[in-house]
Order: structure tokens, then C-alpha cells, then sequence
């Protein structure tokens, strides 16, 4: 939704927004990696760069702040201490996907690779 996929605003578009949302855990590493980018700049001390990096970083926030956000709660906690038992995909994916299991959500994401290893996981592609 962020890059402006047509497939997604029109999938999206017919539904309420209070049923979309994204985790805490996908605004973590947006902003992390909006962090970094604003530390390469300054490290660089390349001045166009960290202009830049500082704009992406309030466009990314700005767009973050027009999703609810789901919380890394007990319950999907406890899920991805059972999960990353057995499953062998990134932590942070892991996370995800117990939040989305503990909230009974549809996943919906690109990566059908990682996600489908998760037992019970509802998973749309929505660029397609």
C-alpha cells in the first residue's frame, strides 16, 4: 500500500479501514531501517542523503500512522514461543504470524515461501 501497488488499492479499497492494520513488529523494521538510513547519511556526512533519509522517514511514519497497529500481546507472544520451535523462518516473521493467528487475521503478504510453514496461517497475495 505504501509504494502505491494498484492491485492492493483495489483489493483495499472495498474494505472498512478499521479492518486493516499492520503489526508492531512490521512498524519496528520500517523504522529501523529508516534509522539506518538517516545513520549512513550522517556517517557519509553526505548532506543530500540525509535530507532524503529524513524525508523518507516522515513519509514512512505518516503512512504507518493511517493503519491501526496490532499489539505483540501475551497470547501472540506465547504462539510465537510455540512456533519457533518447529518453524524455520526470521523471528520477525515469526512474530507476525502470531500476531495474525492471535487476532484470527488473514496475513497479507508477497512472501508465501516463509508464511506457509505457519500451521493455520491465512495467507493472501494481494499484488497479484
Amino acid at each position: 500500500m505504501q509504494r502505491g501497488n494498484q492491485n492492493i488499492a483495489l483489493r483495499s479499497a472495498g474494505i472498512p479501514p478499521e479492518f486493516i492494520a499492520i503489526t508492531v513488529i512490521s512498524v519496528e523494521e520500517q523504522l529501523r531501517g529508516r534509522f539506518a538510513k538517516i545513520r549512513e547519511a550522517e556517517s557519509r556526512k553526505n548532506r543530500d542523503g540525509l535530507l532524503l533519509a529524513y524525508r523518507n522517514l516522515r513519509v514512512t511514519f505518516e503512512s504507518l500512522a493511517k493503519f491501526s497497529i496490532l499489539d505483540f500481546t501475551a497470547e501472540s507472544k506465547n504462539r510465537y514461543l510455540e512456533l519457533k520451535q518447529d518453524i524455520k523462518i526470521g523471528k520477525q516473521d515469526l512474530k507476525i504470524a502470531a500476531i495474525a493467528l492471535s487476532v484470527n487475521g488473514i496475513m497479507v503478504t508477497r512472501n508465501h515461501r516463509d508464511f506457509a510453514k505457519v500451521p493455520n496461517l491465512r495467507i493472501e497475495d494481494w499484488t497479484v
